[in-house]
């Protein structure tokens, strides 16, 4: 696997398109020879199965010309329950391996689906192109900004497949709502709100507690520093501690801010800011349960995300969604596949809604048939070639924005950004975060 890497790094370094700004759809410089055909299953991996990724491997494995080979998780009981899930499905039992090193490895497999914690995001996504495997890697696609940047490098580097997990990017009505807007249906958009809430309930105060049988507490761990097991942490809680978690605005925001950067056509900002705490409940959780991030594009745009974990009152009758607000009128995009258009006078013009039901605050599975359009492009990625949705370039700049509005957050003031690659500028404190601490041995390296 060395030898390979250093072959491809010598023999694309000089041609593959590195810069930030570049587009990545497509790219399969290192790696025709592997394409499957269209009449070829794609066989696939999946990584991180407790819940999230339990629903994404059953929506794979329900797909025409795919099969779920491989089951990988730390947590014994999570990774059984879906290899009988996939195998009830389809008639057939996956292999399941805990350790992410050794499945990528795996000569049966074509491409992976990461749906870990996300502190694995990248360092498994890096690993699973290292071993020549194209990759769906839920949102967000990046614990800290420097995973991102190498993520992009790493897709073009290695000529794989690398789609974000965003999926609203390929549902139908929410497509055509961007088109209206970027085909001027309210004029020139100038500011976009988007927001997410939900009554979360306390997470109590952790006690040091002995690892449970079903679980690789080392292995969880995985690329952060080490520390000793809690009993309030796994599974879902690390949302809410910095050491693993990205708190609401990644866990939820990165949704709607991207739709907003889709639909305003926005790369990066140019200043950023961000208030908010842990207001709530006084207990271990660290990110903040209240959040209000600003983004400034100049002077000529500006976008906020509103978090609130801990208060579920809605805006505009949505507990998620993302408004653009422009010259002639506005427009709504909630949770589900649809839109609103309003005039100035704030009268009704056209709505759009999709017959299909979604629960946003579904933790698990909240739009099983309409994630399956993502996941159609992905295989198209693979297979042809096609532009895909939400390549890492693209994903990589809406996660970005929520990081430096955590960022912002963790150090108490607002952030100056470089437009051209949404750097932090003369702040090298703030730079600190750019980046994390990782495990001695887990850095992530091309």
């Amino acid at each position: 696997m060395i030898t390979r890497r250093d072959f491809i790094k010598k023999a694309t370094l000089s041609t593959a398109a590195l810069s930030l700004g570049g587009g990545l759809s497509g790219m399969r410089a290192a790696s025709y020879a592997n394409i499957p055909g269209a009449n070829d299953k794609i066989r696939v991996g999946v990584i991180g199965v407790n819940s999230r990724g339990a629903a994404l491997a059953a929506n794979f494995a329900k797909q025409e010309g795919c099969e779920v080979v491989r089951i990988c998780d730390v947590d014994s009981r999570a990774m059984e329950k879906c290899i009988a899930s996939i195998d009830k499905i389809t008639g057939r039992r996956p292999k399941g391996e805990k350790d992410v090193r050794k499945v990528v490895e795996s000569k049966d497999v074509d491409a992976f689906i990461i749906a870990t914690p996300d502190h694995w995001h990248a360092p498994a996504a890096l690993l699973a192109m290292q071993a020549g495997k194209d990759v769906y890697l839920e949102k967000p696609c990046s614990y800290a900004p420097a995973e991102g940047e190498l993520l992009i490098q790493a897709a073009a580097l290695y000529g794989r497949v690398l789609q974000m997990g965003n999926q609203r990017r390929s549902w139908p009505n929410v497509q055509e709502g961007i088109q209206a807007l970027k085909d001027g249906i309210i004029g020139n958009v100038y500011f976009g709100k988007a927001w997410y809430t939900n009554n979360r309930p306390s997470i109590g105060i952790g006690k040091e507690v002995t690892v449970p049988d079903w679980l690789d507490w080392n292995l969880w761990q995985g690329p952060a520093p080490r520390v000793p097991y809690k009993d309030n942490v796994v599974h879902y809680n690390w949302h809410w501690f910095w050491r693993w978690g990205t708190g609401e605005a990644l866990n939820n925001g990165t949704h709607m801010v991207d739709i907003l950067r889709w639909g305003m056509d926005l790369d990066y900002p140019t200043r950023v800011c961000s208030t908010g705490g842990r207001y709530y409940y006084q207990d271990d959780w660290e990110t903040p349960d209240t959040q209000v991030i600003n983004l400034e594009f100049g002077n000529k745009k500006s976008i906020t995300w509103e978090g609130r974990s801990c208060n579920s009152r809605s805006v505009e009758g949505s507990t998620v969604g993302a408004m653009f607000y422009g010259e002639k009128g506005s427009m709504l995009i909630t949770g589900s596949d649809g839109y609103k258009i309003y005039g100035l006078d704030d009268k009704l013009i056209k709505e759009q809604n999709s017959p299909i039901a979604i629960d946003p605050r579904n933790l698990m599975n909240p739009a099983e048939s309409l994630d399956a359009l993502h996941i159609t492009n992905f295989f198209d990625g693979i297979r042809k070639g096609g532009k895909l949705n939400s390549d890492i370039v693209s994903g990589h700049k809406s996660t970005l924005m929520v990081q430096l509005g955590n960022i912002a957050q963790r150090v108490g003031r607002s952030l100056d950004i470089d437009p051209m690659n949404g750097r932090i500028i003369q702040d090298p404190e703030a730079m600190k975060l750019w980046s994390r601490d990782y495990e001695p041995g887990w850095e992530m390296k091309l």
